[in-house]
């Protein structure tokens, strides 16, 4: 013990920032579960300045908020700038890689674009990490000073036609607080 008494950790301060303890999830509407979604997380974000931090926290924000199969990240590989390489998620196992160009995700990657699949086995190479995805929504992440992709968002339902253009909106605008 220290001289304070309180030993090694008796000297340890913990701040929390502008963090709320728990997400609180709307009723309602898909916009009005997105409007406030959207507020919490810019204040989770505006408090951290780690991108993997940030994006675990989203990733499970929008999980627990929406109740998706998976949700999460795929961030581009420093070692080898052609594939992604996977980032913080929410849901079962998933592949560790996809190449560029590659599957929804590799694809939206190449595009710089938003790529939305109402039903997983109509696209042409989708990669499989769960049989049990059938539709799927993809969101760039962008650079802010380069504008190159620097990772994807990634989420996956277990039912048919769930992504729609207010996702892909919102979505985009989620991934703006991370670039």
């Amino acid at each position: 013990m220290g001289k304070d008494g309180g030993g090694v950790l008796g000297k340890i301060r913990f701040r929390i920032l502008d963090m709320a303890e728990e997400l609180k999830i709307a009723t309602g509407t898909k916009e009005e579960k997105y409007r406030s979604l959207m507020a919490q997380i810019a204040s989770v974000v505006s408090s951290e300045d780690d991108l993997i931090a940030n994006m675990a926290n989203v990733a499970a924000m929008i999980h627990e908020t929406f109740g998706f199969w998976w949700t999460g990240f795929y961030r581009v590989c420093e070692k080898n700038p052609r594939q992604l390489v996977l980032g913080p998620f929410q849901g079962p196992l998933a592949c560790s890689r996809i190449p560029f160009g590659r599957g929804v995700c590799g694809t939206a990657w190449a595009k710089a674009e938003t790529v939305i699949v109402p039903d997983v086995e109509q696209f042409p190479g989708h990669i499989a990490c769960s049989s049990a995805s059938r539709s799927e929504i993809v969101v760039p992440l962008f650079d802010k000073t380069s504008g190159e992709v620097t990772a994807v968002l990634d989420i996956d339902s277990a039912e048919l036609e769930t992504f729609d253009d207010p996702d892909r909106i919102w979505l985009e605008q989620i991934a703006g607080l991370l670039g």
